[in-house]
């Protein structure tokens, strides 16, 4: 396993768990071409801090290249309403993009 992953999956359970350490786990499985895995620690993320705009967008990006298609751009649509409650427009921008980009045939 990935040095760097290993370290923070350490974290999990501890005193700093929470929705930035899974985004954290999930960043690293994406970079690591994990996407299965970085879909996991990214809902466990959303899961904690259903407000965290990133996680969402980065859980439809992670869906995506699992080829979870349609969940992915469930993700994005629920990262859309988050972003845009939140008064994150340019995350609500990209989501849509991506989103679009969902539903062009390949």
């Amino acid at each position: 396993m990935n040095p760097r992953i290993e370290s923070l999956e350490k974290m999990v359970g501890g005193p700093r768990d929470g929705a930035l350490l899974r985004f954290s786990i999930g960043n690293e499985y994406l970079k690591a071409g994990a996407p299965r895995e970085a879909a996991n620690a990214f809902r466990q993320a959303v899961n904690l801090d259903p407000g965290y705009s990133a996680a969402w967008k980065a859980l439809g990006k992670a869906l995506a290249e699992n080829g979870a298609t349609a969940a992915a751009f469930n993700a994005y649509e629920q990262g859309i309403s988050v972003a845009e409650a939140r008064g994150d427009i340019q995350a609500a921008k990209e989501m849509r993009v991506f989103s679009k980009r969902l539903q062009k045939p390949a």
